[in-house]
């Protein structure tokens, strides 16, 4: 009997990329939105698999909607990718990301608690909850100091999968994902709006383009591989967390140089930094030891920040995706 999948938050980047995955390995794959009626799902047509899940709307901070569709759809999976995605945003939307990311993940595990559901929980963590380890590669034994509202809901929902976990023996577990792009990633991000930027100059459309701090470091993966980690994490023998990340790390400004290069264009020449868009608090360097992923779950990623950047500004030329 093929295996039910629920994907919660299945519009996003990850979302999207994880149901293609799962349909590719044979699952009955399930997805929620707050409202399913008012989302486009862009994302599940691009890649020809909106007809082939089913979409229900569903809240994690509604406890009554989420028991509803828990006990209706009785997953053998679960991956919770919901949640306020932007760390800028965050600033903005204090309440609103603690919200959707820690009291909704804390629902959730309630509900599985309560209910004595016999499933396999994902749950989406981040490298923010970190925050700067000083040019040292994090772990997963590293210490989280959260430096923005999303890494301190981040670090919340973390601990909640860890507590129910270890006091309630579920098979929960989190990924703790650093950066990973793809064609989906919305225009807010800044690898997008440099990548949008770049063309728009190479085709005389803008003059310049604004940004904030260009001296940030970060692990730059592909969003494709990334959603293999997370099935692969599910199918364990043993419930337990794991950081995914390519292992290398560059600057922002290295990012910029390597798209407008790919135009024959030199960045200097049309960069603007401005203040505005500096964040209160940021992580300054961001590196990972991916070294358990690649021991335990036998993952490695494979797309190099070069190839990454070229499939993005590919897509935004031609509408092709590339995998």
């Amino acid at each position: 009997m093929n295996k039910k999948a629920l994907i919660i938050g299945i519009s996003g980047q990850d979302g999207a990329f994880l149901a293609k995955h799962l349909l590719d390995n044979n699952y009955i794959v399930y997805g929620t939105s707050r409202d399913k009626y008012a989302t486009s799902f862009g994302n599940l047509r691009k890649l020809n698999i909106f007809e082939r899940v089913t979409i229900f709307s569903m809240s994690i901070i509604d406890y009554r909607s989420v028991v509803q569709l828990f006990v209706e759809l009785k997953p053998d999976e679960v991956y919770n990718l919901s949640g306020q995605s932007s760390v800028g945003l965050s600033y903005e939307m204090p309440f609103d990301t603690h919200q959707s990311i820690s009291v909704g993940t804390l629902n959730i595990l309630e509900i599985i608690r309560l209910f004595k559901f016999n499933l396999r929980y994902y749950n989406a963590s981040s490298s923010e909850c970190f925050g700067d380890t000083q040019g040292l590669n994090a772990s997963e034994n590293s210490p989280f100091r959260p430096k923005s509202p999303y890494g301190v809901a981040k670090s919340s929902a973390f601990w909640q999968v860890s507590n129910y976990r270890e006091s309630y023996d579920l098979f929960a577990c989190s990924g703790i994902l650093f950066n990973h792009e793809s064609y989906f990633r919305p225009n807010r991000f800044v690898t997008q709006k440099i990548i949008l930027s770049a063309i728009e100059i190479y085709n005389k459309k803008k003059d310049f383009f604004e940004i904030g701090n260009i001296d940030i470091v970060r692990d730059w993966g592909w969003a494709p591989e990334y959603v293999e980690a997370m099935h692969l994490i599910l199918q364990q023998d043993k419930a337990d967390d794991f950081i995914i990340a390519t292992g290398t790390s560059i600057s922002l400004k290295e990012f910029i140089n390597i798209t407008f290069s790919y135009f024959n264009l030199d960045y200097n020449n049309y960069l603007i930094q401005d203040k505005n868009l500096l964040r209160p608090s940021d992580i300054l360097i961001s590196k990972a030891d991916n070294t358990k992923a690649k021991k335990i779950l036998g993952w490695e990623s494979k797309t190099k920040i070069n190839d990454i950047i070229g499939r993005m500004i590919e897509y935004q030329l031609t509408g092709k995706l590339n995998f």
